[in-house]
């Protein structure tokens, strides 16, 4: 099992210095093999603020500050109340509408539509706490994340370091939530979450190589398809899971 979260967190941490999400959405539904959900989600916000810490220090540029304080606070907000929520809600539906989602976004960027988007003043904060909050229940808030960055048409770079600068304030309020709440279980999986947290440092380190060769005009296409990988997985485990 350490060799598959090994390479599992490699693979996370790659597609995330690229994306600017896939640290949660690889190895949540993994670690939920082993242990309860929720632990996994509290379990992966570990090497998830490792992870993402170090891809925001290698970026060569920052974040765009109007998205960060209008999306991003809200982002942050919604991720306080939905890592909250999170013990009391259903897994498997928060799952499955979010499946629904990022394949819903991807069709729509695969087609053109989202270059039509704009999400500016009251959108902009309405779309980050959605986001926010579905992330927090969910432990996988990159990915809608992501998604929702598609509207605000920014550059490749400045694309992840936003959304890279985002999931670090989205971090700095749930991971001592989730701290609290499961501390002690955390700490029998110490060994499982510094493996994972090993990995996906490799794995940051290779993927911010891999964005430098992707052209900004596939940037956006190459976003979509990991997010329509996401969302099919994720249908298929809220399919799966009773």
């Amino acid at each position: 099992m350490d060799v598959i979260v090994l390479t599992a967190a490699i693979a996370a941490g790659a597609v995330a210095a690229v994306s600017g999400f896939g640290i949660g959405s690889f190895l949540t539904p993994l670690l939920a093999l082993i242990m309860e959900a929720h632990v996994a989600v509290a379990a992966v916000a570990i090497p998830h603020v490792i992870g993402t810490a170090v891809r925001y220090g290698m970026l060569k540029v920052g974040a765009d500050r109007r998205v960060l304080l209008t999306f991003g606070a809200a982002s942050a907000a919604g991720a306080l109340a939905g890592a909250l929520l999170q013990p009391r809600t259903s897994s498997r539906s928060i799952t499955l509408l979010f499946g629904v989602l990022l394949l819903f976004v991807a069709v729509m960027e695969l087609t053109g539509a989202t270059r039509r988007l704009r999400f500016v003043g009251l959108a902009a904060w309405i779309a980050g706490l959605a986001s926010g909050v579905l992330g927090g229940l969910a432990g996988n808030q990159g990915g809608i994340r992501s998604a929702a960055l598609l509207g605000f048409d920014l550059r490749r770079d400045v694309f992840v370091a936003t959304a890279t600068a985002i999931a670090l304030a989205i971090d700095s309020v749930r991971l001592p939530i989730y701290l609290a709440n499961y501390w002690h279980e955390l700490r029998g999986m110490s060994r499982v979450v510094g493996i994972a947290s090993v990995g996906v440092l490799v794995g940051t380190a290779i993927g911010g190589r891999v964005l430098r060769i992707i052209p900004e005009e596939r940037f956006r296409l190459v976003v979509a398809a990991l997010l329509a990988f996401l969302g099919a997985s994720m249908l298929l485990r809220a399919a799966t899971v009773p």
